[in-house]
């Protein structure tokens, strides 16, 4: 990598410290009777992006962990939480928890099942779980927490329930990535179950790197999506909701891996949770204003991605490597989206 081209990753991650206040959005017009899915929905940002759906009538699942940790809230109070706030703004809407565990494809595929045995049409996606850091365990399904969590699963997720969205008029899927993927590294062996990798990487920006494989997922995805005659309407984005203060640190303490650094600018230039998920439900209803999908948001405002997610080989290597290590093809999830 060029020295220019370091500058400029460092620049744009940056960009993601701007901690100008979010003002409140109007509550759009849209939302009453339809259904959005939110993954790490009891907790920081995906809570807060919860109750302010919840305020606009929107109906809920909220997909989360049966037991979080202790700094989280567990998901029937979440469930209370944003149910009353409904009630208060005169809604009516169905509001629920399911379990998900996003460390486990067999919880993933007993999820999506589930919804898609339900009948009911998916409207609004929201993949915002994910954690900061692992030790380098693996997962029981043989993957590093990290990758597994922060893009496997998703990818999977979302590809079990493109049916779903497809019923819908404007169907939309926001992806939590982050500003820390302009420091990810393209290694596609990053995905191999851990045995079959070549070496034990050290010092390497994991979180980066799973952050850097969503974002130019999301974007290969939607020029896939454009050229399908029956998902050609959905609309997928990659968002930064911010350099939040939420639980996710918490996570990151809990590994040892928090650093004087990070601990910095995390107190220097952190916005609060609720500008998160602001950050998250503008986005994730489009009310940003911007048409298209495939792109990149720093909070509300369009961004640059790093420059792999423009690159059509890079990603096609990257969406091959995920059928490969997933089985998409055997499972029929990749009908219609080319090889």
């Amino acid at each position: 990598m060029s020295l220019l081209s370091s500058i400029t990753d460092f620049l744009q991650a940056l960009r993601g410290t701007n901690p100008t206040p979010l003002p409140d959005p109007s509550p759009p017009p849209t939302l009453t009777n339809k259904w959005i899915i939110i993954t790490g929905s009891n907790n920081g940002v995906g809570l807060e992006a919860c109750k302010l759906f919840a305020k606009w009538g929107a109906n809920l699942l909220l997909a989360c962990r049966e037991q979080p940790p202790s700094w989280e809230l567990t998901p029937a109070s979440a469930v209370e939480t944003c149910k009353d706030l409904a009630v208060a703004h005169g809604h009516t809407s169905t509001i629920e928890a399911w379990p998900l565990d996003l460390a486990d494809f067999g919880s993933v595929e007993a999820f999506a099942k589930r919804w898609l045995l339900s009948g009911r049409v998916l409207d609004v996606l929201v993949n915002n779980a994910g954690i900061a850091a692992d030790q380098g365990e693996e997962t029981g399904d043989g993957f590093r927490v990290i990758y597994q969590v922060n893009f496997l699963s998703q990818t999977l997720l979302t590809l079990h329930l493109l049916p779903s969205l497809s019923r819908a008029n404007n169907p939309r899927i926001l992806c939590t990535t982050s500003c820390s993927h302009h420091f990810g590294i393209f290694d596609l062996d990053t995905l191999e179950p851990k045995q079959k990798q070549q070496q034990q990487r050290k010092g390497t920006n994991d979180y980066g790197n799973s952050k850097l494989f969503l974002q130019m997922w999301v974007a290969e995805l939607q020029r896939r999506l454009d050229n399908h005659l029956e998902y050609n309407h959905i609309t997928i984005n990659g968002l930064h909701p911010g350099f939040v203060e939420t639980g996710i640190w918490e996570g990151l303490r809990s590994v040892g891996k928090m650093s004087a650094g990070v601990a910095g600018l995390v107190r220097w230039f952190s916005v609060t949770a609720r500008q998160g998920g602001l950050a998250v439900a503008v986005v994730a209803v489009g009310l940003e204003g911007k048409e298209g999908g495939g792109k990149y948001f720093n909070r509300v405002w369009e961004a640059r991605a790093k420059f792999w997610s423009q690159d059509l080989e890079a990603r096609g290597r990257l969406w091959g490597k995920v059928d490969e290590v997933l089985d998409l093809r055997e499972k029929g999830l990749l009908g219609g989206l080319g090889g």
